[in-house]
């Protein structure tokens, strides 16, 4: 009986949280958004959805959501305690409502997702038809990288985490190859990450967009290196 109060509590904060206008994101909506649709990031754990979608924002002078802050903020506790208490299916059911009503509803933004969003068919499909999917694909060595010494991740305090992380790889990469775009991210600095996703985002819209001037004695952009949808294969 108190499992099941919990989940009605859950439910009904995310009903109140729904229904009303998200909270403020600042200046960033008033402007005119250079791109006419939300920029949704998915990929595994420690792809850099969030760090990326930062410097994006920035650089595009959009507002920054993340979808795992935002079901933190409805449920008034972390992910971790979502899970533990109510479940996966419960929290999956959240965030596909979190999210879709951040893609359809909210002005123009760029959006970190949570690494097992883009697998549920609704929320998949709410991000192809509200928003553009960029995929930052990146390899396990990388991931693992990343990951480590972090205890807010429910999934991988399951196990070995490498372990955990290569069977995701296997489960997911074919899912996320159907996003919109796909790019590369790995041991280079997050900036030339965001330039990649520019320069994807420039050709799928055809608009132009702001890139960071070159530095003396460098390229003024990096070598563009993304992948070709033919190759987002999990090998």
């Amino acid at each position: 009986m108190a499992d099941r109060m919990d989940v009605m509590g859950l439910r009904k904060a995310m009903t109140a949280q729904l229904s009303g206008p998200g909270p403020g994101t600042g200046t960033a909506e008033d402007a005119e958004p250079l791109l006419p649709r939300t920029v949704v990031l998915v990929g595994l754990m420690g792809a850099g959805k969030s760090a990326i979608g930062r410097r994006l924002a920035t650089r595009l002078h959009l507002p920054f959501r993340d979808a795992d802050t935002e079901i933190e903020a409805a449920a008034g506790c972390t992910i971790a305690e979502i899970f533990a208490r109510d479940g996966e299916p419960v929290f999956r059911s959240v965030e596909r409502r979190i999210i879709t009503r951040l893609v359809k509803d909210e002005p123009v933004h760029i959006l970190a997702t949570g690494g097992g969003a883009f697998m549920d068919p609704e929320t998949r499909a709410a991000i192809r038809q509200h928003g553009v999917s960029v995929w930052l694909r990146a390899e396990l060595d990388v991931l693992v990288a990343r990951t480590a010494r972090r205890t807010h991740r429910p999934i991988l305090n399951q196990g070995d985490p490498r372990a955990i992380l290569g069977r995701l790889m296997e489960q997911r990469y074919p899912v996320y190859a159907e996003a919109d775009l796909t790019v590369v991210s790995d041991e280079r600095p997050p900036e030339v990450t965001v330039e990649l996703v520019i320069d994807a985002l420039e050709a799928h819209f055809g608009v132009p967009l702001p890139h960071r001037p070159p530095r003396a004695g460098r390229p003024g952009k990096p070598d563009p290196g993304k992948t070709d949808p033919s190759k987002t294969d999990a090998s």
